[in-house]
C-alpha cells in the first residue's frame, strides 16, 4: 500500500484527521448540510480550528468567515480547515498565505503561499492559480498539495494530487497530468534560476484529501477509480 514520507512534518501533524475533536468536527459540518448550506446560510466556513490562527492581523475565531481577500497566519502546532465557494483548504502550522477574489466574492482567483504548507481540493471553475516566491501553477479543477521552505531559500514542494496542472518556474514550463500524486520540487539556483524537479511523495496523505473533497462533495480521482498508484510521486495510478 502507498504511504507518505514526512520529511518537515510531525506524524501527529499530518495524521490530525484521527483525533476525536477533528471526527465530531468534520460530522457536525456534515450534518448541518456542508459547504453549500454554509454559504447559502451566510454562516461561518471553519471547519475546524487547531491552536491560533490570524486572519488580517486579528485572532481568528471559530464562528468567523473567511472571505476572499483575506490574510490567514497560523501558528505552531496549529492547524484550520475551511470552505470558500468550492474549494476547500487545510492550512498547516506557521503558515502564511492569502486567498484573492475571483469573479465573485467566494470565487478564489489565487491563493498566494509565502510560506508553510496547504492541501486544497478545488471544484471544477475557471482557471485559478497557486503562487509561491518560486513557482506559479494554473488549475481547473484538482486536488494538490504546496509547501515553502524559507529556510531552504523559498523552495517549492508541490503535489499534483489528481487533475491537470501548468507549472512555471522562470523560463520553464511543465504541464502535469496526474491520477495519483504527480510531485515537483520548484527551487532557485546561481546559475539557471528557478527549475521544476521531480519529487516523491512527501507530507501528505490520501485521508487528507479525500477528507477536504468532501467536505465541497467531491471524490479524489483513486475514490472513483477505486483503486491508488505506486505512490511514488510519478502521477501514475499503474503498478
Amino acid at each position: 500500500m502507498p504511504a507518505h514520507t514526512l520529511q518537515s512534518r510531525t506524524d501527529n501533524e499530518v495524521l490530525w484527521w484521527q483525533r476525536r475533536d477533528m471526527i465530531k468536527a468534520a460530522a457536525a459540518w456534515v450534518a448541518m448540510g456542508g459547504a453549500p448550506a454554509a454559504l447559502a446560510q451566510q454562516r461561518s466556513n471553519v471547519v475546524q480550528l487547531t491552536g491560533r490562527a490570524l486572519l488580517n492581523g486579528r485572532s481568528l475565531l471559530p464562528a468567523q468567515t473567511i472571505q476572499t481577500g483575506d490574510e490567514i497566519r497560523t501558528g505552531p502546532g496549529s492547524l484550520l480547515v475551511f470552505t470558500l465557494g468550492n474549494t476547500a483548504f487545510l492550512v498547516r502550522q506557521n503558515t502564511l498565505m492569502t486567498v484573492e477574489r475571483g469573479n465573485t466574492l467566494n470565487t478564489v482567483s489565487v491563493l498566494r503561499l509565502l510560506s508553510g504548507g496547504v492541501a486544497s481540493v478545488w471544484g471544477k471553475g475557471n482557471y485559478r492559480t497557486v503562487v509561491t516566491p518560486t513557482l506559479t501553477v494554473g488549475i481547473r479543477g484538482t486536488g494538490m498539495y504546496a509547501e515553502v521552505r524559507p529556510l531552504e531559500d523559498s523552495r517549492t514542494y508541490f503535489c499534483n494530487c489528481y487533475g491537470t496542472v501548468d507549472l512555471t518556474a522562470g523560463s520553464q514550463k511543465q504541464l502535469s497530468q496526474s491520477d495519483y500524486h504527480q510531485s515537483f520540487w520548484a527551487e532557485a539556483t546561481a546559475s539557471t534560476g528557478p527549475v521544476i524537479r521531480s519529487a516523491g511523495y512527501i507530507d501528505h496523505t490520501d485521508e487528507e484529501l479525500e477528507f477536504l473533497a468532501s467536505l465541497i462533495q467531491e471524490r479524489t480521482y483513486w475514490q472513483i477509480a477505486g483503486r491508488k498508484g505506486r505512490g511514488d510521486g510519478s502521477g501514475s495510478m499503474g503498478y
